[in-house]
């Protein structure tokens, strides 16, 4: 980029007016040259409360009013700086420190410039707004100076000067004005002595040194910890990528492969020569990862380090598919890091002796190319390929503890020590870390972040963020898990709180049917309206009704609470709320996405008050067909809030008679018929291993877990918000074809199913076709096992696992077929009925409110761009929302049987060379079954993968075989890989 000024010559104002000038590529392979102005201005605040001549200029809003003043006028002052400092970091101290800034013991009053924190925007995403999470802060006083706009700190890049450099020169332009403007301020005032000082902050030595050379007030992050009190700590969480830089310039010995430039991969890709995917790592073998790419059926194998060349589970990678003599079939057997690498010592220093495998993983890789070619595997083999670069590193904040053998100086002074943080995930490497604090994080949960991963190491290098406290307790736990899922749990800050009603809880629906709350909205206070959901929902998303019409059919309405009332487009509550993308809900605890105030009271359907809401009515024959729709924004009252169980009950109770109950049995008619319907057109009828753990009602620890009962309720509920989204979707398409916010879910693969479908054949003789949703349906329909009924669950259960994710999409970024969603067998589907708890919901009813002319629709919605991003982000929260949900009942699970030893059935879902894997339905859960559990030594055993038998001999005789019924002793143990405590299962009988 070039940038220039008008000369003075030409323009007599040509000193407050700059060009950018500089060329881009077009699709077309031309060049473009485009020149913007920049008009400089002399009224951008310094924002230090010390200076009053900046709050005499600064700009002022419609109502005359100045924006409050960010810096504090008495700042945190330290030995170097005694009378208080403002902090101006440049990209480099934030691309490496950010864990730093956001402690609540320093680093107040940052000053964030303009040029860096574009610069952050274009190499970190993530950072950008963790920092723009700061400048929201109240308390941290973090202020955005616009550099590039002020006369006095706009830079000009001079001829020959790289974009870093003039970015370098820029910050140390601001550090200089700000000094100068602030010492002009205190001056004035008279209070020179108490003027703070201006400090830059860098880890580019090149910067400090220009810097320090034009006396100016500079620091390496090193430098400026160490003189803070908590400096033990702090210096933990400087990025090891920096401290390390040294020690890896003398390493000679590369481990693994280099990656190829950038333009050769782009070129690679677009041939077809090269491959672009997301890594992902077999959870039952470390060494095993794979790729999906479309130009194969099949994913891509990726066996051993050298191949998988640095790459961490999500990461989106490059790869070469490898010669076909080398494809090989996905393993079958179990390979688990913390056992084939147990004492490895962290100490060791990279490149020193270090290999890229260790000699138990090499081992375990050559026993398993023996197994393939002593094999007749012919048509299984898969293609196998290696990673030759990185699009994008995928890597956040990780959960995990410290491996306290891994260090040979556990027990020594405050000296920095190696150390190994095993994560939670176990599909994520051990990462090595420098910390001062052995002693104390031994036994702790603890969160790091990965800085590097260098040729010549066979681990990544991370640094200590914080500990969360001890290994199983349940606070640790419970942040250990909304942490590792990336789920949103801050306190919603005072910005957002200020967008919520001023009445608080006393906030009614108007009584006066002229206010402008009424306006637009029909008013169904005179209808029957219930609301069903689970014992205990505070947060009443939906109600319905249904009353019979005088020429014999019926008028059934879906009522959903009309959020978007109270959350306005693109004010700071809308903002948290996209962000969040959903309500998390953990057994013992629910991590909303709008305040309580909203989604427990003011938006909630409670019963006998008035709410606003977003009502669907159809006119419905006694057979289920539609006569018409409308939608309407209304006022309801609902009669009673029913659990499952409660309305089950009415309805069952034949000396009911009332209207409500007559409503309700006639919605619970419809809906089975509409379920019908539904299957009939292919709906497909999953299933997943759900239970329901019981907690304390004061201490919330658990006490029983049991499997959830599902209702005839349930399915009554299910029919008609699947009916109001359908309907919704519709109608929301109609209007607006190129961004409506829709839910789509892709056909499987055929080869997602293939495993599945030789596994029915060969040990059931089953057969599982695959062609159509509705061929899949019948034909699980059929896969029955007269001995015992929970086969069919079963095969359901696996069936699941080979589906493709359900997504949002904006309508205009795919064609009409591809808004098909598989499993409900429907054209076009939308989330209408939670708005809530998930934010897709919000966007549709803002989007129907403005098809049916109720309001116009915000200016982003009209955005297929924005919308576009929105999507993105949603479908992350949805995904991590049910997996952090999933986590908990698994820790849960693991609580309720701390102690105790139980006995129960269980279905063999998995057979491999060493081992097998079995599900437990009483509890939801599934665990392993190694060989070496079994007996010691490991017994001998023969391993046949055409038929999924595992035979067992030696000290112990036994057969396992896919889909086996048995018996297994259920007990608890502390998993030594991951702290977690979890489920251990036994072999009892077969």
């Amino acid at each position: 980029m070039t940038s220039l000024k008008r000369s003075l010559e030409a323009d007599p104002y040509a000193s407050s007016i700059a060009s950018k000038v500089f060329v881009r590529s077009t699709k077309n392979g031309k060049v473009q040259k485009i020149t913007r102005e920049l008009y400089l201005r002399q009224d951008i605040p310094c924002s230090s409360k010390i200076c009053t001549s900046c709050l005499r200029y600064a700009p002022r809003d419609a109502n005359g009013n100045v924006a409050p003043f960010v810096l504090s006028e008495k700042p945190a002052g330290t030995k170097r700086f005694p009378t208080g400092h403002y902090l101006v970091p440049d990209t480099n101290a934030f691309l490496n420190a950010m864990d730093l800034f956001e402690q609540k013991s320093g680093f107040y009053d940052v000053i964030v410039l303009q040029t860096v924190l574009e610069e952050l925007r274009n190499r970190s995403l993530p950072l950008y707004n963790r920092i723009i999470g700061l400048t929201k802060s109240e308390d941290k006083h973090f202020y955005v100076f616009f550099n590039e706009f002020r006369l006095e700190t706009y830079t000009v890049r001079e001829k020959g000067e790289t974009i870093n450099d003039r970015n370098d020169r820029a910050v140390r332009t601001a550090v200089q004005w700000y000094g100068s403007h602030l010492q002009a301020a205190t001056k004035h005032s008279g209070l020179t002595k108490h003027c703070p000082a201006v400090v830059m902050l860098s880890d580019d030595k090149e910067n400090l040194r220009r810097a320090i050379t034009a006396k100016l007030s500079a620091c390496s992050l090193k430098d400026y910890v160490s003189g803070l009190e908590d400096a033990t700590r702090l210096l933990d969480m400087i990025s090891a990528s920096q401290r390390g830089q040294e020690s890896r310039a003398l390493a000679t010995e590369q481990l693994y492969p280099d990656y190829y430039p950038m333009s050769k991969m782009m070129t690679g890709i677009r041939a077809g020569t090269l491959h672009q995917g997301v890594y992902n790592v077999s959870p039952y073998n470390y060494l095993e990862g794979s790729v999906r790419v479309p130009a194969f059926d099949k994913s891509l194998l990726l066996l051993g380090r050298e191949n998988s060349n640095r790459a961490v589970q999500d990461d989106v990678v490059v790869v070469e598919v490898l010669p076909k003599a080398q494809w090989k079939a996905p393993s079958t057997k179990i390979i688990e890091e913390e056992i084939l690498n147990k004492d490895e010592n962290a100490d060791a220093e990279e490149g020193e002796g270090e290999s890229v495998a260790t000699e138990q993983e090499r081992r375990a890789l050559q026993e398993e190319v023996k197994r393939i070619h002593g094999k007749n595997l012919e048509g299984r083999p898969q293609p196998t390929a290696r990673v030759v670069g990185i699009i994008r590193r995928n890597w956040r904040q990780y959960v995990g503890h410290v491996d306290s053998t891994s260090s040979s100086k556990v027990k020594q002074s405050r000296r920095q020590q190696t150390v190994f943080l095993v994560p939670m995930d176990k599909r994520v490497p051990k990462i090595r870390l420098r910390t001062r604090q052995v002693d104390e994080l031994v036994g702790k949960r603890v969160l790091v972040t990965i800085d590097s991963w260098d040729q010549d190491s066979r681990y990544p290098v991370g640094h200590f963020v914080r500990s969360l406290g001890g290994l199983e307790t349940k606070e640790a736990e419970t942040e250990a898990l909304l942490l590792e899922h990336d789920v949103q749990y801050r306190p919603f800050p005072k910005s957002v709180l200020d967008c919520l009603p001023q009445q608080g809880h006393d906030w009614r629906v108007p009584s006066d049917l002229s206010d402008h709350g009424w306006v637009g909205r029909k008013d169904l206070r005179d209808k029957l309206i219930c609301s069903i959901d689970p014992v205990g929902c505070q947060d009443i998303d939906d109600a319905l009704h249904a009353r019979p019409l005088p020429n014999g059919n019926l008028e059934v309405g879906v009522h959903i609470a009309d959020v978007s009332h109270f959350v306005k487009p693109n004010n700071a509550m809308d903002m948290e709320a996209s962000v969040r993308g959903t309500t998390v809900y953990l057994v013992d605890k629910r991590i909303d996405m709008l305040p309580m105030l909203l989604g427990t009271d003011l938006c909630s359907l409670k019963p006998h008050v008035e709410r606003y809401a977003f009502s669907t009515l159809w006119e419905i024959t006694k057979d289920a067909d539609i006569v018409n729709s409308t939608f309407t924004k209304s006022v309801i009252r609902s009669r009673e809030a029913f659990s499952y169980e409660q309305a089950q009950s009415r309805i069952d109770d034949q000396a009911q008679t009332d209207e409500l109950t007559q409503g309700m049995r006639a919605l619970l008619m419809v809906s089975k018929k509409l379920k019908r319907k539904r299957m009939e057109a292919g709906a497909l009828n999953l299933a997943s291993p759900e239970v329901r753990v019981q907690t304390e009602s004061e201490t919330s620890d658990p006490v029983d877990v049991k499997t959830k009962e599902l209702l005839d309720t349930n399915s009554l509920v299910e029919e008609f918000m699947l009916l109001a989204n359908i309907s919704v979707a519709g109608k929301i398409y109609e209007s607006f074809p190129q961004t409506a916010l829709l839910r789509r879910h892709a056909s499987p693969p055929k080869t997602n199913f293939e495993e599945l479908t030789k596994q029915l054949k060969v040990k059931k003789d089953l057969q599982l076709r695959t062609e159509s949703s509705k061929a899949l349906a019948d034909s699980l329909d059929k896969c029955i096992d007269p001995r015992e009924p929970f086969f069919n669950t079963l095969v359901r259960i696996m069936a699941t696992r080979c589906m493709m994710s359900a997504e949002y999409f904006c309508s205009g970024t795919q064609s009409y077929p591809e808004f098909r969603h598989y499993g409900l067998a429907s054209e076009i589907y939308t989330h209408f009925t939670s708005p809530i708890r998930r934010y897709a919901d919000l966007v549709a009813h803002r989007q129907l409110a403005a098809a049916i002319d109720y309001e116009r629709l915000d200016g982003s919605l009209h955005s297929k761009g924005k919308l576009e991003g929105v999507c993105k982000n949603i479908n992350v929260r949805h995904r991590n929302a049910q997996m952090a949900g999933r986590a908990s009942i698994e820790y849960y699970v693991g609580q309720a049987l701390k102690g105790r030893v139980i006995d129960e059935d269980g279905f063999v879902m998995k057979v491999f060379s060493n081992g097998f894997v079995v599900f437990v339905p009483r509890f939801g859960i599934e665990g392993v079954i190694r060989m070496t559990d079994l007996a010691t030594p490991e017994p001998e055993s023969v391993f046949n993968a055409e038929e999924y038998v595992l035979e067992i001999s030696g000290s112990i005789k036994v057969r396992i075989e896919l889909f086996q019924k048995v018996v297994v002793r259920i007990s608890d143990i502390r998993e030594a890989s991951t702290g977690k405590r979890k489920i251990k299962l036994e072999l009892v009988r077969q």
